[in-house]
């Protein structure tokens, strides 16, 4: 029996089995770009690759990829748009959109665009990002719109940043391709510049004529100014020469002053010369003449001093003795007068003292006159019995009413009004009232002295014993 070799077939079959296993991780392994990335999901949970490959277990693993290229597509609101004027304008502006790069933003998209198509996922953005674009438009007028276009699409970047953020998406660019109105706001807007164009236009060509106006007149001006000149260079030059003439006869007229000056100086000084010696002289005889004087004022001035010197000895022998005299004299008066007063002084205190002790002498006798008297009216007291202070009691009642009817007294005038009702009536009325006032005399004394007026009188007794008598004062011993 022929049999096949066993080694080349293992071989084969081992080949065969790296193959078939080759191909079969081949198709599990999906690669993507850096333009892309592939979402795997499930078991393991959910992975992201970007720019390399993985392995995909097929039945508990799948994947799908999605796309970080650049997305552009345009963003025309169907609807005209209101700005802040109210101006209805239509706008059309190109978005340039991506996903962004970071795991995170791509896991948002992936959520949020992974099972769309491409159609339906900008749809969605466009929705978004028109919805926007009406907001900016409304806050902005057609004046800024037209002219800044880089602003709008600065504040549709900004705005639109944190929606894009929430489906992990970023505007790269936003453009204005685009803006119209149907009320041809925008066109007439434009107008006042072409007018001012035409305008500075105008006034360019009024310019250029009035700069050439200007032209000519400076060429008009440079060759009258040249004539001018040459007119003043012939002037200048007769006027040199008669300038050279008028400077030679100039010099000629100064010489001959010169020559004349010189003459007529010579002849001043020969006549200040003889006026000169004329005054010396008279210089000289002046000085004589009060030399002279001089010696005559000397003179006269020493028998001046004489003349002081014996008066002032007149003065010495009959002024100043005179009233040296005079003035011992009257001090001698004075000193004698001086002793006068004294001596009168002195006799007036004496006197003044002698009468001072005769006036104590005599005050002092009537003050122990009366302290006798007072002692003896002591004594008169100390032998009262209650019947004498019963009688001074009753002996002062008068007093105690003239002192209470005092004030009636000193009443200008009274008047009486009788109104007829019996006999209290008028005056009797009047005195009347004052009867009552004297009868309530006992009663201000039971008052006062505490003890009832028939008590009073029915127990008469004495007040004290006699008291000791007080010593009289001694007289003061008169002083020799």
């Amino acid at each position: 029996m022929f049999g096949f070799p066993l080694v080349p077939v293992v071989a084969g079959l081992a080949i065969l089995a790296v193959i078939l296993v080759m191909a079969t991780v081949a198709r599990m392994y999906r690669k993507v770009g850096p333009h892309e990335a592939l979402i795997i999901y499930g078991m393991g949970g959910t992975r992201i690759v970007k720019g390399s490959g993985a392995v995909i277990f097929p039945m508990i693993q799948t994947c799908k990829e999605l796309s970080l290229e650049l997305m552009s597509f345009d963003v025309a609101p169907q609807q005209s748009l209101y700005t802040q004027q109210g101006v209805a304008v239509t706008v059309e502006a190109v978005a340039q959109i991506k996903v962004k790069s970071d795991p995170v933003s791509i896991r948002t998209a992936a959520e949020q665009f992974l099972s769309k198509r491409p159609e339906q996922r900008e749809g969605l953005i466009r929705l978004v990002m028109e919805g926007h674009l009406r907001g900016i438009i409304g806050q902005l007028t057609v004046e800024q719109i037209v002219k800044e276009p880089e602003m709008v699409a600065d504040r549709m970047r900004s705005t639109n940043a944190s929606d894009m953020n929430k489906m992990g998406l970023e505007v790269v660019s936003f453009t204005l391709k685009e803006v119209r109105d149907k009320n041809e706001y925008i066109t007439n807007m434009g107008r006042p510049d072409v007018a001012r164009i035409k305008r500075d236009a105008e006034v360019a060509a009024a310019e250029a004529d009035r700069d050439i106006a200007i032209k000519r007149a400076e060429a008009t001006r440079a060759s009258a100014v040249a004539k001018a000149q040459a007119d003043q260079e012939r002037v200048a030059a007769e006027t040199a020469s008669l300038a050279k003439q008028a400077e030679a006869q100039r010099d000629l007229d100064i010489k001959k002053a010169s020559y004349l000056e010189m003459t007529k100086k010579a002849q001043a000084t020969a006549d200040k010369a003889y006026e000169i010696e004329t005054n010396v002289m008279q210089q000289k005889v002046i000085e004589e003449s009060v030399r002279v004087q001089q010696v005559e004022r000397e003179a006269q001035v020493k028998v001046q001093e004489a003349e002081i010197e014996r008066r002032e000895r007149e003065l010495i022998a009959t002024v100043l003795k005179p009233a040296e005299i005079e003035r011992q004299r009257i001090e001698t008066l004075a000193n004698a007068e001086r002793q006068r007063l004294m001596s009168e002084a002195e006799g007036r205190a004496s006197s003044i003292r002698a009468q001072g002790e005769a006036e104590a002498e005599i005050i002092f006798k009537k003050g122990e006159a009366e302290a006798k008297a007072m002692n003896v009216k002591a004594e008169a007291f100390q032998e009262y019995n209650q019947a004498a202070v019963l009688d001074k009691l009753i002996s002062g009642l008068p007093e105690v009413v003239r002192a209470l009817a005092e004030p009636l007294g000193k009443v200008d005038k009274v008047t009486i009004v009788s109104t007829g009702n019996g006999d209290a009536a008028g005056a009797y009325k009047l005195t009347g009232d004052i009867t009552k006032i004297a009868a309530q005399v006992p009663a201000l004394f039971e008052a006062l002295s505490g003890m009832q007026m028939s008590e009073l009188l029915s127990k008469v007794r004495l007040i004290g014993d006699k008291a000791s008598k007080p010593e009289l004062p001694q007289a003061p011993v008169k002083k020799a």
